[in-house]
Order: structure tokens, then C-alpha cells, then sequence
């Protein structure tokens, strides 16, 4: 906002409101995220941010998409070139850490209705689906690719919710991380080490 307290004309609205919702979302966890809500935090009119978000719903999955860029990266700097199952126990680590880490971007990506028709968001959604898919596909040439990483994804992923929705401990990070590598090594038998 302009000192005067009227809202000012901003150079990158769209990069301005989805700043202003993840704001939003990790004071409250997005119970007070609205159109609205995210117009007064990026110091807009209550209707700037329609042009770029027709409602909330476009809104948070923009702000999912987003999520699911980093997860992605974070995903790949827990291990860059994983081909055991050591090396995709600490991809499982790193997964239910971003989530105990970031709860609301967490829940925003996998719990928040969303927009069925982003693009942006079924990018981002195929781009960490198809990470996985090589990941396995690398570890485990041997085995079907699709119903494993589709296995892992699931233990992986209730595992995150389960810390998030307090059945497990998360107050010591060593004791969840053993709880994910055991789990990941209940799963899967030895990966493949050759090259």
C-alpha cells in the first residue's frame, strides 16, 4: 500500500499474491486464505488478484505447484544419483521431512481442493511423479516400475501424514527418520548396485 493507504499498482502481481498466500498459509495454515486475504497481505485492491487467479481454488493450486517444484528439489539434494535402497530410504527421509517441516505447503499440495484444469499444477504433479518413476526405474531394473514407485509413493506419503496428523513422534527428527528408512526397508528388498 501507498502511504496514503490506497493500494498501489504492482510490477509482478501474480509473483506478489502467491508470496503473499504461502505467507498466509504458514501463519495459519490456510484457514484464512481467501482472494481477499491474499489482496490486503500483497497491498492490492480486493480485486487484483482475479486477474490472475479466477478463484481460490486456481489459487492454491498455483501455490501447490510451487510446492511440488520444491519438494522435487528437495527430493533430489537428499541423494542425486540413488540406486539402492539406502539411497531411496533417504529420498523417503527427505519426503516426510519436507512435510513435517512445511505442514501447510504440505497439506495445500495433497489435501486442498484444487483446480482440475492447471496446467501449472499437472506439471509440476508429473515432473515429481516421473522423478520417482526413474528413481525406481534406476534402482530396480528388474521390476515393474510403475506398481513400485506407486507403492513406495504411498507408504512414503502415509508415513509424512502420519507424522503430520501426530501417530507418530516427530519431536526427535533421528527417531523419524529411523521410523521411514525401516519402513522403506520393509518394503523393498536390496536395489540394484551395477551401473
Amino acid at each position: 500500500m501507498s502511504r496514503t493507504g490506497v493500494p498501489y499498482h504492482h510490477g509482478d502481481l501474480r509473483a506478489a499474491c502467491l508470496r503473499a498466500a504461502r505467507e498466509l498459509l504458514e501463519e495459519d495454515g490456510g484457514a484464512g486464505l481467501s482472494l481477499r486475504a491474499v489482496a490486503r497481505r500483497a497491498g492490492v485492491s480486493p480485486t487484483a488478484p482475479y486477474r490472475h487467479f479466477a478463484d481460490r481454488d486456481v489459487l492454491v493450486s498455483a501455490v501447490a505447484a510451487q510446492g511440488y517444484r520444491e519438494l522435487t528439489e528437495h527430493l533430489a539434494a537428499a541423494h542425486r544419483a540413488p540406486r539402492t535402497t539406502d539411497d531411496l530410504a533417504e529420498i523417503a527421509v527427505a519426503y516426510v521431512r519436507f512435510a513435517v517441516e512445511r505442514p501447510a505447503m504440505f497439506k495445500v499440495m495433497f489435501a486442498e481442493p484444487c483446480d482440475p484444469t492447471s496446467e501449472e499444477r499437472a506439471a509440476a504433479i508429473a515432473a515429481i511423479s516421473g522423478y520417482l518413476h526413474d528413481i525406481v526405474r534406476s534402482a530396480f531394473p528388474s521390476r515393474e516400475t510403475e506398481p513400485l514407485a506407486n507403492a513406495i509413493w504411498a507408504l512414503v506419503h502415509g508415513l509424512a501424514f502420519l507424522h503430520l496428523d501426530g501417530k507418530f513422534d516427530t519431536s526427535t527428527p533421528q527417531q523419524a527418520a529411523d521410523r521411514v528408512r525401516s519402513a522403506i526397508h520393509a518394503l523393498l528388498p536390496p536395489a540394484s548396485t551395477t551401473p
